[in-house]
């Protein structure tokens, strides 16, 4: 295996299980740790007498986020399990109780019976951990706008559906919010008056008021009967209304604070001289793949890690063909798949290479596949070379 002896974690909030296993297979240690550092320390260091240390964790980040910098620090090199193999490789070893200790056992033991399944991990810089963390931030807060705005449409069709309608996605505009904040709902709106209402829309948006009071009040006299409830509702509709556009100020906040970091990483201008890469995209992919690719031996294997990689499935004459995965890093393919979209009306190379396989019958969504998993070769020389992107195209791995 490389390695005179492995440490399997499964990691926990405030203890991890260890279980130390030799190159013969027999355990060393066996045993909960405390998550602190002074715990972790001990165990790699006393563990580290036996010869060369390797230490694999289920969880790289949140729980497992210390005793991985505990180890780099400890100049002990770390390697990441991913669930989807580890549960394939749970069902070699007999037994079916769910157990921290026997997590532990099959984390070790993949290190010496299925190496290939490891991810060794390099030491992390800080621009990656900043990102990684910034941009985890912002998806929940995009969960978070996502799961008010279907709420307040959700009340606004109870109440008064021919308003929502004629709003549509208007409804979460900022200056459709601010009105929001201050009638409640369709009852204040009409108390307010046309007049009024559009002064308050010219404030956030000065372009489209007109358009948004004349959509506002072709919803309200569409409907003169007041639904049950309506009232409950204007006292809610103001606080969806407070929260989104403290989300959205969120969010806006974050954008910077990525683009900041990320303007002060030398791949920055490699990454977004790709066509379709903008700030986030290109925060998202040093946050996923990192500054070096040496972790994948060539841009097939990152498109696997990508799960851009199709899939033979055959099965004598009944299943033939090939599919997109289901696996890899959804983040990180999903940034790679809006990047090749971006790209079709900004890259004529990109955009011939969709219509060539539209062309041979393929639906839009697998032509997007296709061209991500071509720009992950591309992807690959970039960020291994460090040079910016140029139009033509390598042939796919």
């Amino acid at each position: 295996m490389g390695y005179d002896v492995v440490i399997g974690l499964d990691v926990g909030k405030t203890m991890h299980h260890a279980v130390a296993l030799d190159g013969e297979g027999q355990r060393l240690v066996d045993r909960e740790v405390a998550n602190t550092e002074a715990a972790l320390r001990e165990l790699f260091g006393r563990v580290a007498r036996e010869g060369e240390l390797l230490v694999v964790v289920d969880q790289l980040h949140s729980i497992g986020a210390l005793p991985v910098t505990v180890a780099q620090a400890m100049g002990i090199e770390v390697a990441y399990l991913p669930g989807l193999s580890m549960r394939r490789l749970a069902d070699l070893h007999p037994g079916s109780a769910k157990t921290d200790a026997r997590d532990a056992y099959v984390i070790a033991d993949a290190a010496r019976t299925a190496p290939h399944a490891l991810r060794t991990l390099g030491v992390p810089d800080e621009t990656r951990a900043a990102l990684s963390m910034l941009l985890g931030y912002d998806d929940d807060l995009a969960a978070q706008s996502t799961a008010a705005i279907n709420r307040l449409r959700g009340l606004l069709s109870q109440i008064h559906p021919s308003l929502e309608k004629s709003l549509g996605t208007s409804v979460y505009h900022r200056a459709v919010l601010g009105l929001l904040l201050k009638a409640g709902g369709p009852t204040g709106l009409r108390r307010m008056g046309r007049s009024r209402v559009d002064r308050e829309l010219a404030k956030g948006a000065p372009r489209i008021h007109a358009r948004l009071t004349e959509q506002i009040f072709q919803g309200l006299d569409a409907q003169t009967v007041v639904v049950p409830g309506t009232a409950a509702a204007e006292r809610v509709l103001p606080g969806l209304a407070a929260q989104l556009l403290h989300l959205f100020d969120e969010r806006e906040r974050i954008a910077r604070d990525v683009e900041e970091v990320l303007d002060a990483h030398p791949l920055a201008e490699v990454l977004t001289s790709m066509p379709g890469v903008g700030v986030k995209i290109a925060a998202r992919l040093l946050a996923e793949i990192g500054a070096d690719v040496s972790a994948f031996a060539t841009a097939a294997h990152l498109a696997s890690y990508a799960g851009l990689a199709p899939v033979t499935r055959r099965s004598g004459t009944s299943i033939r063909g090939e599919h997109v995965s289901r696996n890899g890093n959804r983040r990180l393919k999903n940034a790679l798949f809006i990047a090749a979209f971006a790209s079709l009306h900004a890259d004529p190379p990109s955009r011939a290479y969709y219509d060539r396989k539209r062309g041979e019958g393929k639906s839009h969504n697998a032509a997007l596949i296709c061209l991500a998993r071509r720009k992950t070769d591309v992807l690959f020389a970039m960020i291994r070379d460090h040079t910016t992107y140029v139009p033509a195209m390598p042939s796919a791995a």
